[in-house]
């Protein structure tokens, strides 16, 4: 679980206990988080003051240690808003920034484009002074890693995010994230059977690796090299998705097991779901449905850290009331892996990727995707 201590005023420290590696798929509902929000809240005046209390606050951005105003103005787009989900496994291992999503919100603040950055992408980590980390060449996730270190005390994981922010900032060329959020993925399953369990179509047949068909963990082989026992299946189709279910669903990478784009194919799964879990969130059995509408937004609210920059999560939430899951466009951002001698080094983007960037940095999206339509996400 995700122990948060602390008040608001960003000298909160996180503790994360005994999380595995599934903390890296938790981004999946950080947007779900907002856009719920924004739709539901209004006229839930209870509700609001319920669901800001229970999100976790921390200064993710290094802006009150440098001494920032905090911005009080309305929230205009564009936006950009970055959500991360770590695999933190011990209080005193540096996590890991397993997940890495990317909202982009139009000025008009009526449509959105998610798209994600793979972990294992080789960037330069710019330096750190604060962690006393002088920069390297290295896999993006290890950011995080890198920016946490504290002398004397457990890693700070909002501090990880701040070097992680600054180095994809430095990767996509964006100039100011507007908010961002750590997602742990305990909350995951709670929103997902708060809400009764989420629809979704999967686009093959997937088996998993890690569970069995009743959820519980399946047994590793004797000496390592893999797991034994039935595997849960999720089958091409439609289909009901327990908090388990999902959560599982949405972690599977292996060609084995039916992905064989392995991190790509996770990616897209991942994103899918979210359009999913949106459509599900504004459905009318949970929008008019106060008892159910509580139980979502508490788990919501219990499953990030959040930081708006000086606006709320409720603000922000309300400022995306208009997206709905129709109006998320998944993007997919091509590469392939980077070999030395045969030796697997990470991942690097297609130079196309710079393009689409640029696209968004200039509020051209929509022209770049005519022109490239295949950086739209499709079902397989």
């Amino acid at each position: 679980m995700l122990v948060a201590k602390g008040g608001a005023d960003g000298d909160k420290r996180s503790v994360w206990r005994g999380i595995p590696r599934w903390a890296r798929l938790c981004t999946v509902f950080g947007v779900v988080l907002l856009v719920l929000s924004g739709g539901t809240l209004v006229g839930y005046r209870t509700l609001v003051h319920r669901y800001e209390g229970a999100v976790g606050k921390a200064d993710l951005f290094g802006d009150q240690a440098a001494g920032a105003t905090e911005k009080k103005s309305d929230i205009k787009g564009p936006l950009n808003i970055l959500l991360v989900g770590i695999d933190p496994r011990k209080p005193e291992t540096p996590p890991l920034a397993d997940s890495i999503m990317i909202l982009h919100v139009p000025a008009g603040m009526d449509r959105g484009y998610l798209f994600s950055l793979p972990r294992d992408l080789r960037v330069k980590i710019p330096a750190f002074p604060k962690a006393d980390f002088a920069g390297r060449t290295d896999k993006l996730n290890a950011a995080m890693s890198f920016g946490s270190r504290v002398s004397g005390q457990n890693p700070d994981a909002a501090r990880g995010f701040e070097l992680l922010a600054e180095t994809v900032r430095q990767v996509t060329g964006i100039k100011r994230f507007d908010a961002g959020a750590i997602i742990n993925f305990t909350g995951f399953k709670k929103i997902v059977d708060a809400m009764g369990g989420v629809d979704m179509y999967i686009e093959r047949d997937v088996t998993s690796e890690h569970l069995q068909p009743d959820g519980t963990a399946r047994q590793l082989r004797p000496g390592g090299g893999g797991y034994l026992g039935p595997q849960a299946e999720y089958k091409k189709g439609n289909a009901h998705l327990k908090g388990w279910q999902a959560l599982d669903y949405v972690r599977q990478r292996y060609p084995r097991n039916g992905v064989p784009d392995a991190d790509y194919g996770r990616q897209r799964h991942q994103q899918q779901f979210v359009k999913a879990m949106v459509s599900q969130a504004f459905s009318a059995d949970v929008v008019t449905n106060p008892v159910k509408l509580d139980k979502v937004l508490r788990a919501a609210g219990q499953s990030l850290i959040f930081n708006g920059r000086g606006n709320s999560v409720v603000d922000f939430a309300l400022a995306l009331k208009s997206l709905r899951a129709d109006s998320i466009e998944t993007i997919k951002l091509p590469g392939g892996p980077i070999e030395v001698n045969g030796a697997y080094k990470g991942e690097r983007f297609d130079p196309a990727v710079e393009d689409f960037f640029a696209a968004l940095r200039t509020g051209q999206v929509d022209a770049f995707l005519l022109e490239h339509p295949d950086f739209k996400q499709k079902n397989s």
